[in-house]
């Protein structure tokens, strides 16, 4: 037999209970990815920063484990400046993956690019250093005293390779060579257009040079250098 009591808990429990299954809710199978939601929350909030991530979960080594074989392969010829480059920031940045920080660099090639070509300071002042972040306000800064603007619309990206890759002074850094097609024209204030074809790509190969400072918690990293070649 239950007492009065033992039927009161009893109930209070079940109460409680059906109310934090109501608040927390259930899986139902159809959950969002971790990394999608991830990516909604960066469009909504604005955020432009290209990390050009530094590690892959579950690659990292052993500051004593021996440079793997063949590790350049694809990338830097055997004995070359470019592979000892490397070599030293595998060195120094265990964790350094070049496949995995050759798709960070194309994206944030893209991004640089279309920031410049949108006036968005925002975006480039997150990926750029300084005094490169200077240089391409002043540009643009130039460009809408004139009141022109600019329509620059990527085709593809054909290549994105290492040139060279050093490490100085706690300091990674690697230098990328792009390769890419793209649709640019600059219009006065009128709409007249003043360079540039809408109608023409134009092949066009940029080197550009990333750091990143080991000694910083910050994984990002950011364009130090610009070269037309």
């Amino acid at each position: 037999m239950l007492d009065i009591y033992t039927i009161i808990f009893l109930a209070l429990a079940l109460f409680i209970f059906l109310r934090l299954r109501s608040v927390l809710g259930q899986k139902t199978g159809h959950e969002r990815p971790p990394g999608e939601v991830a990516r909604d929350m960066r469009a909504q909030t604005g955020e432009n920063v290209v990390p050009l991530p530094r590690r892959v979960p579950g690659t990292e080594r052993r500051e004593d484990e021996p440079l793997p074989p063949g590790r350049w392969d694809g990338i830097a010829e055997p004995g070359s400046a470019l592979e000892r480059g490397l070599d030293d920031i595998l060195t120094a940045d265990r964790s350094f993956d070049v496949q995995h920080f050759l798709g960070g660099a194309r994206a944030a090639y893209e991004m640089i690019v279309t920031a410049f070509a949108n006036g968005d300071r925002r975006t480039l002042r997150d990926l750029l250093a300084k005094d490169v972040y200077d240089g391409f306000i002043a540009a643009i800064a130039d460009r809408e005293a004139r009141g022109e603007t600019v329509d620059s619309r990527f085709v593809s990206i054909d290549k994105a390779e290492v040139v060279g890759a050093e490490v100085k002074d706690r300091t990674v850094h690697v230098t990328v060579r792009f390769v890419s097609q793209l649709v640019t024209v600059t219009r006065d204030k009128a709409g007249a257009v003043v360079d540039g074809n809408p109608d023409q790509v134009t092949d066009v190969t940029d080197i550009w040079t990333f750091a990143r400072d080991l000694t910083s918690r910050d994984p990002n990293w950011k364009l130090i250098a610009t070269e037309a070649a």
